[in-house]
């Protein structure tokens, strides 16, 4: 008898408790509390991956002769791009064209003050991983502020959903963190099946001529019977070029006569799909954040050439990690599918542009 009255007791004590909470927000706070230490440690996790990625680098800077790498880092962690004004847009793919070239040439310049003596290949992949560093000290930074406003707030909303997307977060800075390693380097990424296909078909013609404009190589080579312009960014160092800007500028020299545009990219697959997929489709195949994929539509729209694209899927892993096997040889297949197409769509001495979009790293010419 006295063992059921405490428990009764206790099961009264206990709803008791549960309403006191439910009143008072206390389970809210608790919760929150519960959500902040979660992220926090994230937060830790995030600042070793840093500090590991920044020592890494100022060693690296060090033995190129740098006396004070931190200060480098520190200005180019600082170092930010202000978007174009969307309310009018008017003119806003100049605008941001112009803030883009800007960006990255004052970039380059900051990193040549430190560097002189380095030939710009290398440069390019020591701009690259102060890059990366970058963009992990921005999402540090990010995290940081929405988690002390929603604390100082006591804004439950907020910090919950900062909990609720720290899962893909922590995927992104992991993969930032691992992709320093090839970029330090100096090995050819995923993102470079593009580049690489468009090596291929270099490889595979005969050559005619090449030039570069704006760190963008321009071969014309004979395969298949037919005169093909390959554009890619320029290699083996880390860069991405200016390939809608030469394409469009190689239609206008040719006045139009075009029979093809092929543009090659690396693309994220779905989860359903699998690595080293590859699909063709319409359309200009870049990740550009506007100018270069507009030139190349401008270009095809203005003298109604037709615009082709083949895309290799992959993750984002992929993308910025030592290029895989199986996207190696996805590369491969993609570069007999090309070929098919410029059979299948045009005919024995044609004139087609084909151009591999990504980054070059690793890949010569």
């Amino acid at each position: 008898m006295a063992n059921t009255d405490w428990g009764t007791i206790i099961t009264q004590l206990i709803w008791l408790l549960f309403f006191i909470m439910i009143f008072t927000g206390a389970n809210q706070k608790i919760q929150m509390k519960l959500w902040s230490i979660d992220i926090r440690n994230k937060l830790s996790i995030i600042k070793r991956y840093i500090d590991e990625d920044q020592a890494r680098i100022e060693n690296i800077l060090k033995n190129l002769g740098v006396q004070t790498p931190s200060v480098l880092i520190k200005r180019a962690n600082n170092f930010f791009t202000i978007d174009p004004v969307t309310i009018e847009p008017t003119d806003i793919i100049k605008r941001m064209e112009h803030l883009i070239r800007t960006s990255d040439k004052s970039f380059r310049k900051l990193v040549s003050l430190y560097l002189p003596s380095l030939d710009k290949h290398e440069r390019s992949l020591v701009e690259t991983s102060i890059s990366i560093l970058s963009t992990l000290n921005l999402i540090y930074k990010v995290i940081k502020h929405y988690l002390i406003s929603s604390e100082k707030e006591n804004n439950w909303v907020l910090l919950m959903q900062l909990e609720l997307i720290m899962p893909q977060i922590m995927k992104l800075v992991e993969t930032y963190h691992e992709a320093l390693d090839p970029f330090i380097t100096g090995k050819p990424i995923g993102d470079g099946a593009g580049p690489l296909i468009a090596h291929r078909i270099i490889e595979n013609g005969r050559v005619v001529s090449k030039k570069v404009v704006e760190d963008t190589s321009i071969t014309e080579v004979w395969l298949d019977n037919r005169r093909i312009f390959i554009i890619k960014a320029e290699g083996p160092g880390s860069n991405v070029g200016r390939p809608g800007y030469v394409l469009a500028k190689i239609v206008d020299e040719l006045r139009g006569s075009v029979d093809l545009i092929i543009t090659i990219d690396a693309a994220l697959k779905l989860e359903s799909e699998e690595r080293g997929e590859i699909a063709e489709g319409v359309g200009a195949a870049i990740g550009d954040p506007g100018p270069e994929k507009i030139a190349i539509e401008r270009a095809a729209t203005k003298y109604e050439i037709p615009l082709r694209a083949l895309v290799v899927k992959m993750d984002l892993e992929d993308a910025i990690y030592t290029m895989k096997k199986d996207i190696y040889e996805a590369c491969e297949r993609a570069y007999e599918y090309v070929r098919k197409l410029v059979k299948e769509l045009t005919t024995p001495k044609s004139t087609i542009i084909i151009a591999g979009i990504g980054n070059t790293m690793g890949v010569p010419g």
